[in-house]
């Protein structure tokens, strides 16, 4: 009986699996009808075709390495911008000695050019990468929870709260038994803190419903933001405290080190690690919460999981670079249009377009007011903010 009731459950659980397989199937399909049928005649083949050749094995492929060429490319111009000029091959050098632990070419540079690329410039291109990667996985889940391509850590109140809980650190020196890791630990708290308060405004009947959920979002972002406002102003307005958070609120990586840089190294790779564990279920939360429920994906547990997963990383993240916007949403849009929305394929290309987008930040944020340093945050809000109206322009047409 135990043989037979074992082959049974493998025979529901084979038949589940093609079910989920062919409801996905039908929902891609039917979403690229709809794409197709908003794009003008003109634009239909050629966008089709793109898609296609994007989306298929080897075009992935491609696509993949194309970023990881121009995320080198973009690391070594970072890494010799500024306002010691160090030759290419000597940054190479410097670069290779310090990774391997041992001189492997003869020193031809001073004590001094290796302590700026190495311990102060590299840093600073490692930590641009993970923000911007943390930011942009943060986007995904958020997006895949509400169901809505305009959701990201800032619209559910997560960063608000992060921010709210590191200015607390900053300027009045709460958490001091944390020491050195005291603004991360204020983060981290004001994210919960901030996203418990957005679900439990959500909920209603033991459910959390998506539109709920942002309204509720928005809301406390709102309520955090001038908490953060009123501990900026009303608290020794002129300190150097205060100057640092209001630096720090606007985004900034210029306090980069190997120390900080290896901590949030460490605990994105373990999220980014635990979300690669969901992404069929990531997939099938997309058809909404009662279907997802009829293939045997429990919902509840899913949706905690991305709450403290997105809750985690964006507290760590902001911690270390302040309020940087709209990463988290433009940059999952973008490539969801290129490599669709099977979270398989969709998560590592975001991973490194992200890293790419805030590497690429950065650096114009050195380069345009030089020697003077521009806020990243402004740059990434320039370029982010007219994409967002774009977004929401082409939605009402459809």
């Amino acid at each position: 009986m135990e043989v037979k009731k074992s082959k049974q459950e493998h025979v529901q659980e084979g038949a589940q699996d093609r079910r989920q397989e062919r409801v996905q199937d039908r929902t891609q399909e039917s979403a690229q009808d709809r794409r197709q049928e908003s794009a003008g005649p003109a634009q239909e083949p050629v966008q089709a075709h793109l898609q296609d050749c994007i989306r298929s094995r080897a075009g992935y492929g491609l696509l993949l390495a194309a970023i990881c060429v121009l995320i080198l490319l973009a690391a070594f111009f970072s890494v010799s911008v500024g306002a010691v000029d160090v030759d290419p091959a000597s940054i190479f050098k410097i670069i290779v000695d310090r990774a391997l632990g041992k001189e492997i070419f003869a020193r031809a540079w001073e004590e001094r050019t290796e302590t700026i690329i190495w311990s102060i410039r590299f840093p600073r291109v490692i930590m641009a990468f993970i923000v911007g990667a943390g930011l942009s996985v943060c986007g995904v889940l958020m997006q895949a929870l509400t169901k809505n391509p305009l959701a990201d850590p800032y619209v559910l109140g997560i960063s608000s709260g992060a921010s709210t809980g590191a200015v607390c650190a900053i300027i009045l020196g709460w958490f001091p038994f944390m020491g050195g890791y005291a603004t991360i630990f204020g983060a981290t708290l004001g994210a919960v803190l901030a996203i418990l308060l957005s679900m439990g405004i959500a909920t209603a009947r033991g459910r959390i419903t998506s539109s709920q959920l942002v309204l509720a979002g928005i809301a406390t972002s709102a309520l955090f933001s001038a908490l953060t406002n009123l501990v900026i102003y009303g608290c020794h307005t002129g300190s150097d405290k205060t100057k640092t958070a209001q630096y720090w609120m606007i985004g900034s990586l210029s306090g980069a080190d190997w120390g900080t840089t290896r901590y949030v190294a460490v605990v994105f790779v373990v999220a980014l690690l635990i979300v690669l564990l969901f992404v069929r279920d990531l997939d099938v939360l997309l058809l909404g919460d009662d279907v997802a429920e009829s293939l045997g994906v429990e919902t509840g547990r899913i949706k905690g999981v991305i709450v403290l997963l997105a809750t985690l990383l964006t507290g760590v993240v902001v911690s270390v670079s302040g309020v940087i916007g709209f990463i988290g949403l433009v940059v999952p849009h973008m490539v969801r249009a290129l490599v669709g929305s099977k979270h398989l394929r969709l998560l590592p290309a975001t991973v490194l377009a992200g890293g790419l987008a805030t590497m690429l930040a950065d650096v114009v944020s050195r380069v345009v007011m030089a020697p003077e340093e521009l806020p990243i945050g402004i740059i990434a809000a320039l370029i982010g903010a007219p994409f967002f109206l774009y977004l929401i322009k082409t939605g009402k047409r459809r």
